[in-house]
């Protein structure tokens, strides 16, 4: 049984479901504009409609000039208190568990899996593992200017995923599995059913999820990787 918890875990925890609230983001915003006033502690999408984030939490950002991630609450900007607050907290979760990606105030790229170079990816990166940490599932992140990226985390009941649907669950598992940087897939996939409400079966070599009109099948490798899926779908009421 694992007793401890990694950053690499956190990615994996976070990534389907993670997924799946940026796909709904897309849908909600369309084409859009943002603006952030983090002395007001206001954020606000227009485009088709306004939308005015009901919760606004900025996490860090990521500047290509010295390379660094640098988290909001180690930031001598001067945000006010609650704008940061969320930032804090993933501090001290990461201080808790020993993880440094957390628990440090300025991160190289370096340091990240992959070693990412370009500011966007890793402000993904620290995004995906602070909404493993705090729950809130929705993020966005924007040009700060100089090429920095600031990364927040986003609320608003728009936001909301809406009750698991066959053909869109199956598109975020196919999609992750295809297009994400996994670390351990069967956690991922478990993660996944267990935060979105899903029945979860793991055996050896295969895991078994359900939900409302579908159930798919997905086989291990050897090295514990998803080597396929197959998919039954019906409606809820089984017509």
């Amino acid at each position: 049984m694992q007793n401890s918890l990694t950053f690499p875990n956190l990615l994996d925890d976070a990534a389907l479901l993670s997924l799946e609230h940026q796909l709904h983001l897309e849908e909600v915003l369309g084409d859009h504009s943002w603006h952030v006033d983090l002395q007001r502690q206001h954020f606000e999408f227009t485009g088709d409609r306004t939308i005015t984030c009901t919760g606004l939490h900025l996490l860090g950002s990521a500047a290509p000039g010295p390379g660094t991630w640098l988290w909001a609450w180690a930031n001598q900007s001067g945000f006010p208190p609650a704008v940061a607050a969320m930032s804090a907290r993933l501090r001290d979760f990461g201080r808790q568990y020993g993880i440094q990606e957390l628990a440090s105030p300025e991160v190289p790229f370096s340091a990240l899996p992959g070693s990412p170079e370009e500011p966007h990816l890793v402000a993904a990166l620290l995004t995906e593992a602070a909404k493993a940490v705090t729950g809130h599932w929705t993020s966005y992140n924007g040009d700060a200017g100089g090429g920095t990226r600031a990364a927040f985390l986003v609320e608003h009941p728009g936001f909301r995923l809406p009750p698991p649907e066959p053909a869109r669950v199956m598109r975020v598992i196919q999609q992750a599995i295809m297009g994400l940087t996994l670390t351990d897939h069967r956690r991922a996939l478990h993660s996944y059913a267990v935060k979105r409400g899903l029945g979860a079966e793991f055996g050896a070599d295969q895991a078994r999820l359900t939900g409302p009109g579908f159930e798919a099948v997905a086989d291990f490798d050897v090295y514990g990787r998803v080597a396929g899926i197959r998919a039954t779908m019906s409606s809820p009421q089984g017509s």
